[in-house]
């Protein structure tokens, strides 16, 4: 048990992240429907050669995965590639794990009523007890549960972009940290928000999610996941506009130096607040392909 919640750890938390990105964008309304479209260049404003934007889902079934050839081509155009979190150092990865350890023991970290709380959903909806999970952390758990909700192979797009990346021997950016995204999840969460999170999570909203994102439906990626249920202004605030106006600070020096392909969640895209939009307000020209 202890090797699996690392495996999920580490290829479950960029989709923890891309997921309550995701519900968050209820804080960044849209008045015009965007193109469909998870891939966008980013040009004008004094680049000699244009960047590129592309909205991942993080993890996905292999069977569902698909590399479209514009993507691809794309990326063949840039020079360096930026993600979330650099897959490409080692210090990270080991962070990642570490996340989801807790020196202090579940049943201590939880209240009584949240501990039975946990316990009645791991054990009736997933067949496991919650004493597997006593040294972990609820991002240990919830990474765990992801990857069980998607029941198949998965398939993580930023590995992905990291292989091409390493053929090539291109640099690797990470537009933020581990620590920068715990410090996220702490000021957006407590355990009782944490637990109720888990408690909304089911197979039928990942099915429609990827479907949605097949089709590279921002719009309905965007209404789909806008339910008061999953988190309020404050969570995200923290959770999505603030890192988005980060990485909007990092991106113009990046791209004026070298050609960037930027890999991030596809939920950061969209919105008064999403990147797209945020891109345009500092005088790019953002354009789907």
């Amino acid at each position: 048990m202890k090797n699996y919640i690392k495996l999920a750890v580490v290829t479950g938390l960029s989709l923890l992240f891309n997921q309550v990105n995701a519900q968050s964008e209820k804080i960044s309304p849209v008045n015009e429907s965007i193109q469909n479209s998870l891939l966008w260049e980013i040009s004008g404003n004094g680049l000699e050669k244009p960047s590129y934007l592309f909205g991942t889902i993080h993890m996905i079934c292999e069977s569902d995965f698909l590399m479209k050839e514009k993507v691809k081509s794309s990326f063949e155009k840039t020079e360096e590639l930026a993600l979330e979190l650099d897959f490409d150092d080692p210090k990270e990865l080991q962070n990642m794990q570490k996340l989801a350890v807790s020196p202090i023991p579940l049943s201590e970290a939880l209240t009584k009523e949240e501990y039975a709380r946990l316990e009645v959903l791991l054990k009736n909806k997933y067949a496991l007890e919650i004493k597997q999970f006593e040294n972990y952390n609820l991002i240990g758990v919830m990474s765990v549960l992801m990857m069980k909700q998607l029941n198949c192979t998965p398939k993580v797009y930023e590995i992905e972009f990291l292989k091409m990346a390493m053929k090539r021997k291109s640099i690797v950016h990470g537009m933020e940290t581990v620590e920068d995204q715990e410090k996220a999840f702490g000021d957006s969460f407590n355990n009782k928000e944490f637990i109720e999170q888990l408690e909304s999570y089911d197979a039928t909203y990942f099915a429609e999610l990827i479907r949605f994102y097949k089709n590279e439906e921002l719009d309905k990626i965007l209404k789909m996941t806008t339910d008061d249920k999953f988190m309020d202004e404050e969570a995200q605030l923290f959770m999505l506009d603030n890192r988005n106006k980060k990485w909007i600070q990092k991106m113009p020096e990046m791209m004026q130096q070298h050609s960037v392909f930027f890999a991030v969640g596809a939920a950061h895209l969209p919105g008064d607040n999403g990147v797209i939009n945020l891109l345009k307000k500092s005088g790019y020209t953002v354009k789907p392909i």
